[in-house]
């Protein structure tokens, strides 16, 4: 690899990914990894459309639209789950549509879909910071050091561009809070976080000092949402716009900016910003947005019946976890891994469309958005736009969904920063293994188990030779009990440990001993259905809100689906399994570590029959809706 845009994160990270091809996992995560591969992002036609946009060159003029967004998109999940399937033929499909987006550039270096004289409006900026971006990561996975060179030098001639025009209105520049009409440039700020990547690869000071000005203008027109953050005194959904998906992407380009300072207080608005998004808005499935994409209060709102639109959008979901993996990777606190597990276990999976069911004639492999309470899928896709002259369509959350799914199992076991002592993360427990550089070679981690459905895992430690390093292993935010058993090593090393030992670092158990090859760790985290009442979240809710609850089992959400003859309008009683009532009795009809789980729950009436959010609704029959947050009496 002869560019990196990480350098600067073996000073600041805790955490780092590992290089591709060093982790394969089964299990749904796994199995909706591949899923989207094959589905999409091995069609190079569609690859080829994607880079039609910009060699037609104008496609964005008359709307002012985001179609210049699809193709940096779309790369970036296909770079994040190239880490994972190491498919030879995913990345042949990649480097021609590499090769193919370079000569798409006009004479003055530009990659866009707007042409000059309509340029910096609408979704221009936008589009290029997903140019940018989509190069920047298959740039990290190059392997043809002359095609890496035409790719930085690209990058370059497009920033130089947006830099000689762009800036401050005093010196005759447009302010970059100035370059859209929407979301009072909120959209066109984000594209801080490639500025800063570019500087890393190329060390221009200019790049940096562009993206100082940007932080200098404070992401939109009239309000400074990083100095918001900072003081910590407004959530999100109060400051004077809302877009969900586009302020965390501008809080990503926050922390990369402090990579390269180490200036605490760009970390601060980070951290500040996710406690805030989480405390008000992330819902029970691990989205935001019960008003469409917008930042709402919807943790407050999530169980309102009266809004009923669409709601919870994929790109917020998937930038979400995205901003999660960057918080995890730089803190190691696991606070970030669970908020990333319950988005992808069941916001993000269910929204794959499995069932390949079609929206206006056309199959789109993600749903837009997801629904809570009684309604269904399929409503909308979100950012839908013609390309080719209507031939086809294509939106936003169809091409942000491959980053989602690649992302997740990506970060699975990370590597712990070789500075900061040598050894593995385990974030998520996915059936499959891991390889991990540890100091006397490489060590195998073998993951066998059924989670997210069954709370055993077992791992088989397989060093080449026997070696001390830590394995750190995260304990779940939601398991109250479990237990952790290594090998007894020696005379005076614990072997069992579980919830009264206490000691974790950052919600990981640390285990540093010297491990031998076939050395065996087994957790085993108590899952139980817990009842999650609506009052329990929000306290000030109102009476229609309050006659709801949710079940969850381990990071899972239990959800109804009329598909399978239940009313999800029926208001229920749940008879509990202990004094405390925390949790429903239930019982385990069917589990299929690939698919999903589905329980009977005992109520007062009877039996009712849920499963896991994920796999409800698939059908998207406007007759058949689900419900994560169930009436009761």
């Amino acid at each position: 690899m002869k560019y990196t845009a990480h350098a600067n994160r073996l000073k600041t990270d805790a955490f780092l990914l590992q290089a591709p091809g060093t982790q394969k996992y089964g299990g749904v995560a796994g199995r909706a990894l591949k899923w989207v591969e094959k589905e999409t992002l091995l069609d190079p036609k569609l690859w080829a459309v994607f880079a039609d946009q910009f060699r037609i060159g104008n496609v964005d003029d008359e709307d002012f639209g985001w179609r210049s967004e699809y193709w940096g998109k779309m790369m970036r999940g296909a770079c994040f789950t190239y880490r994972c399937t190491f498919d030879e033929e995913l990345y042949r499909v990649m480097e021609f549509s590499v090769r193919d987006i370079l000569t798409t550039a006009d004479r003055y270096g530009r990659i866009s879909g707007y042409s000059v004289a309509r340029e910096f409006h609408g979704w221009d900026m936008w589009g290029r910071k997903y140019v940018l971006l989509g190069l920047q990561y298959f740039l990290e996975i190059c392997r043809d050091d002359a095609l890496a060179d035409r790719i930085v030098e690209s990058m370059c001639r497009q920033a130089d561009y947006i830099v000689n025009k762009v800036g401050l209105r005093e010196v005759g520049k447009i302010d970059v809070t100035y370059t859209s009409e929407w979301w009072e440039g909120l959209n066109s700020s984000s594209i801080l976080e490639p500025f800063v990547r570019l500087y890393n690869i190329t060390g221009r000071q200019e790049y940096m000092d562009f993206a100082k000005k940007i932080i200098d203008c404070g992401g939109m027109r009239g309000f400074n949402i990083f100095e918001a953050a900072l003081e910590g005194k407004l959530c999100p959904y109060q400051y004077p716009v809302t877009k969900a998906y586009e302020m965390i992407s501008c809080f990503e380009g926050i922390i990369e900016y402090y990579r390269v300072t180490g200036e605490r207080k760009y970390l601060e608005m980070a951290v500040n910003f996710a406690r805030l998004v989480r405390e008000s808005d992330i819902t029970v499935i691990g989205s935001a947005g019960t008003t469409h994409e917008l930042f709402d209060n919807s943790r407050a709102r999530q169980f309102n019946p009266e809004f009923k639109g669409i709601m919870q959008e994929t790109c917020v979901t998937v930038t979400w976890m995205k901003f999660c993996l960057q918080l995890l990777s730089m803190t190691g606190d696991s606070k970030y891994a669970d908020l990333m597990e319950t988005s992808a276990y069941n916001a993000l999976l269910g929204a794959v469309n499995y069932n390949r069911n079609p929206y206006q004639g056309e199959i789109f492999a993600f749903d837009s958005y997801s629904p809570l309470l009684n309604s269904t899928r399929g409503l909308a896709v979100g950012g839908y736009k013609p390309l080719i002259g209507g031939a086809m369509h294509w939106g936003c959350c169809v091409a942000i969904g491959p980053c989602g799914t690649g992302l997740f199992p990506a970060a699975g076991v990370m590597a712990l920063n070789t500075e900061k002592g040598a050894g593995a993360a385990v974030n998520f427990y996915m059936n499959g293994e891991a390889a991990v550089e540890t100091p006397c070679g490489k060590t195998v981690l073998k993951i066998d188990t059924g989670y997210p459905f069954d709370g055993h895992v077992k791992i088989v430690v397989l060093p080449e030779k026997e070696e001390k390093f830590k394995l750190m292993l995260r304990v779940p935010g939601w398991a109250d009990k479990y237990k952790i058993c290594v090998p007894a090593a020696g005379l005076f090393e614990k072997a069992m440990y579980d919830e009264n030992d206490g000691g974790l670092e950052n919600g990981y158990r640390v285990i540093e001993r010297n491990w031998h090859p076939g050395d065996t760790v087994t957790l085993d985290f108590e899952m139980n259905t817990l009842i999650l009442r609506a009052e329990e979240v929000d306290p000030a809710a109102d009476e229609k809100s309050r006659c709801h609850a949710a079940l969850l089992r381990g990071p899972v959400v239990l959800a109804l689906d009329s598909a399978s003859g239940c009313d999800v309008t029926k208001a229920v009683r749940f008879v509990t399994d202990d004094s405390s009532g925390k949790f429903a009795r239930a019982v385990v009809k069917k589990m299929n570590a690939d698919a999903g789980i589905t329980l009977e729950v005992e109520t007062e009436d009877g039996p009712i029959e849920v499963s896991d959010y994920a796999s409800c609704g698939k059908s998207w029959g406007r007759n058949k809706p689900v419900t994560a947050w169930i009436t009761t009496k």
